[in-house]
């Protein structure tokens, strides 16, 4: 074919990139690496290796040590001896450390990228021009941070011992996403890379070496699942970071539940890609290139699911195949290929079944015609039409080349389809009418969302999910937060046991019998807005500092937890209304209280004493009026990636929160707990102090009284270990507050595997809730609300 020729025809030749000196690293090492440790490379204490290979020839790269369990105690016992020294360099050491791991990337920068490649498969386009480069602004950034720290974090501490564990299908930039900021808020590190691609991490272990990293301060221990779960049961691991499957991300929140180690989950996502009849269609063809087509949409945040307006279905289906088209399949280090290699062949037959699954529920399949690679493990990009909302390759994450097609008609259409999905990890909207991008990006149950653009990522923007794609943030200052916690915290005594809970009360006739006595004050329960007979039929007696009987209250089960529940979810225009008129109902709710001190304090008297009776109520007032200030101040902030484009972080209400509260303090426990839930716009289902549930009474009078819409606040009386479990397992309850001793703690992480709900507890430690700087404020906050980035290009 002529120049000219090949001109008109557009096709292109191989654009191989050299993969000399990569090979050359790995034949410097002998093809064999062990454990990082300590500093040093360090053998697997059982003689085990296991081989990488290169996805689009099948080739053996290197072998690489196979973690044990007594590999990851020498490695933890060393981050936990560098711990110290760490901590006690002054910030701006630190940040001189990160500084130089970022330069030193940037100086390898080809070899790594060519690393990843080989490892993993991904085009050589990608790491070279997205994954190193943001690898490198990782670190500068969190630089930045650690010279900060001080000024930005001053009452917080890091956690101590990190366990990270990461994905394969971005193996350096995840490193760089968990270690930058753990490194950068003092806390020491284990990471297990991903058994599949294990190259880059160990190539990143020889920069800490270079740049002079004290030994201990990051370890990288190699191997299967059975070397993560050994470092996530760990005893002295503090905290675990982990990036994966929703499957995993279940397992580490049941093996951990009973430690006190904090927790953040990335986890999986079926994000949908909504394109509105009068978005320009070519732009949104070309941003569906890289959102389902990038890394072989091997990308947690794929925008697997496409929603299209109905009138624009039929020509953007088109243009969506003639661009599938001219998409290049092949290997990945050719720099004119747009698709490479899958990671693994279990990977590429799972792909495969999931689309064999979704045409046999009724969706058409269209792949382009194209010739595939007679090596290595290629699957082409996939089309999926006609998809039904409830079919597997709607709703199962395929992570894989695959797009499911699906149409809407309306706005709200859209949004209903988009959040039918037990994820929430990231979205993308296309519309030339911003009113109504944001409009749709605010009602999207993702923690991520694009408009008019995709997968745009930033060290300065939190990234992370809603309900099952996990909870936490990577990046941004929220980032930070996951890696530091208050240091009254860290060092508060613990509270005593409970006592053990009655027999238990069952919905049947073998319930046991309430005392005889004829009580003149028995309280009901108050479930949307209204005061409610338990179902059980039972009460429970509430007795006195001197166990003089004082009344009785409700005996709450399970079905009054499903009422109260779903009174909170009708409930929910609360979080639509404006911050301001929330403050107002607050404010409202201080002055009534403060009416009504005496009577109150007098009441709780009876079970605390009269001195804390009074503190609790006039601590209470203040509380409330506290909040109320809060409510329309804790809000987000814009960031400005180094992009053409804005990043809206906005703090949202969790949504439903079921509330333990502590024992100790009645009434101000109730109100430090429930205010701040109230104030960012959440409902709850409260389960007051069993030591004085009798509150309920004078609570709902008070919620009565000032404007609180019905169901905002429901309350459930009980036995908390009972009722705890029962709220923690709901599907539809969002998180779990729990704030009582070690045990309900532990019950309340292990019973919330099911939907993944955030859990914020006090880990059995004891709290001063008459102390503002323990009890009350931004800690709170943080807890009531979760952060939604919403990028916003701008520019011709």
């Amino acid at each position: 074919m002529s120049i000219a020729e090949k001109f008109v025809a557009m096709e292109y030749g191989p654009a191989p990139e050299d993969a000399k000196e990569a090979l050359a690293w790995l034949d410097h090492h002998g093809r064999r690496f062990g454990h990082f440790i300590n500093g040093t490379s360090v053998a697997p204490s059982t003689g085990e290796y296991f081989d990488t290979a290169d996805p689009s020839t099948g080739e053996k790269l290197a072998s690489v040590a196979q973690g044990s369990t007594a590999d990851v105690e020498i490695a933890v016992r060393a981050a936990r001896a560098a711990l110290p020294k760490w901590q006690s360099l002054t910030p701006h050491t630190r940040a001189r450390y990160l500084y130089a791991l970022a330069r030193q990337v940037q100086k390898h920068s080809r070899r790594l990228a060519v690393l990843e490649t080989m490892d993993n498969g991904k085009p050589i386009r990608e790491s070279r021009d997205l994954d190193i480069p943001l690898v490198a602004r990782h670190f500068y950034h969190h630089a930045g941070w650690a010279q900060l720290l001080k000024q930005e974090f001053l009452d917080h501490t890091a956690c101590g011992v990190v366990g990270q564990i990461i994905p394969w299908n971005f193996p350096l930039l995840m490193l760089a996403w968990k270690i930058a900021p753990a490194l950068a808020t003092g806390n020491t590190v284990v990471l297990k890379p991903a058994e599949f691609t294990p190259l880059t991490a160990l190539a990143f272990a020889e920069i800490c070496h270079e740049i002079g990293l004290p030994a201990g301060v990051v370890n990288i221990v190699t191997g299967d699942g059975s070397t993560g779960e050994a470092l996530v049961k760990h005893p002295d691991v503090d905290k675990i970071a982990f990036t994966g499957s929703t499957e995993v991300g279940r397992a580490i929140r049941s093996a951990t539940a009973k430690s006190h180690k904090r927790l953040s989950l990335e986890l999986g996502g079926k994000s949908p890609f909504i394109v509105f009849e009068d978005a320009d269609l070519d732009s949104a063809v070309e941003g569906l290139v890289d959102g389902i087509w990038l890394n072989q949409g091997q990308v947690c945040c794929a925008g697997s699911r496409l929603l299209m307006q109905e009138s624009i279905a039929e020509s953007l289906i088109e243009k969506i195949r003639d661009r599938m088209s001219t998409l290049r399949v092949g290997p990945p280090l050719d720099k004119a290929i747009d698709i490479g290699a899958i990671v693994a062949r279990v990977q590429l037959d799972r792909i495969q079944r999931l689309v064999d699954q979704g045409v046999a529920d009724g969706a058409t399949c269209w792949q382009p015609a194209m010739e595939m690679p007679a090596r290595g493990l290629y699957f082409p990009p996939t089309l999926l039409s006609n998809v039904h909302p409830t079919s597997i390759v709607a709703q199962q994450e395929i992570f894989g080349p695959v797009l499911a097609a699906m149409i809407f008609r309306t706005p709200s259409e859209a949004v209903e389809l988009a959040n039918n999905t037990v994820y929430g990890l990231a979205a993308c909207v296309w519309s030339e009418s911003i009113n109504v991008a944001l409009h749709v990006s605010a009602q999207l149950k993702a923690g991520v969302v694009w408009v008019n653009c995709t997968n745009l990522f930033d060290a300065s923007c939190g990234f992370g999910g809603y309900r099952e794609s996990g909870f936490g943030r990577e990046g941004g200052k929220e980032g930070l937060l996951e890696y530091l916690e208050p240091a009254w915290f860290k060092n508060a005594p613990a509270l005593p046991m409970a006592k053990p809970t009655p027999t238990e009360i069952s919905d049947d006739e073998n319930a046991p019998v309430t005392s005889a006595n004829n009580i003149d004050r028995t309280v009901k329960l108050y479930i949307g807005g209204k005061q409610a007979r338990p179902d059980s039929g039972y009460s429970m007696e509430v007795r006195g500092k001197s166990g003089q009987l004082l009344g009785e209250v409700g005996l709450g089960n399970r079905k009054d937890i499903r009422n109260a529940v779903e009174a909170a979810r009708k409930a929910g225009g609360w979080a639509k209304s404006t911050a301001h008129n929330r403050a107002q109902v607050l404010y409202y709710m201080a002055e009534n209280l403060s009416q009504r001190h005496d009577e109150i304090a007098q009441r709780l008297a009876t079970a605390v004493g009269e001195a804390q009776a009074t503190a609790e109520v006039s601590s209470g007032i203040e509380r409330i009026f506290s909040y109320a200030a809060w409510a329309d101040k804790f809000d987000g902030a814009v960031h400005s990636p180094p992009f053409r484009s804005i990043a809206i972080a906005m703090n949202e209400p969790i949504g439903t929160v079921g509330v333990i509260c502590p024992q100790e303090a009645p009434l101000l426990g109730f109100l430090s707990l429930v205010l701040p839930v109230l104030a960012a716009g959440n409902t709850a289902i409260v389960v007051p102090s069993e030591s004085y549930p009798l509150i309920t009474g004078d609570l709902y009078q008070l919620f009565d009284t000032s404007d609180l819409p019905c169901g905002v606040v429901n309350i459930v009386t009980g036995y908390s270990s009972q009722l705890l479990k029962t709220l923690a397992e709901h599907d539809d309850v969002d998180a779990i507050w729990c704030f009582g001793d070690e045990a309900s703690a532990s019950a309340a992480k292990s019973f919330s595997t099911g939907n993944l709900k955030q859990v914020f507890t006090n880990e059995g430690r004891a709290i001063d809730w008459f102390d503002v700087k323990q009890a009350e404020g931004r800690w709170f906050l943080q807890h009531a609300t979760q952060v939604k980035n919403i990028w916003v290009p701008y520019g011709e």
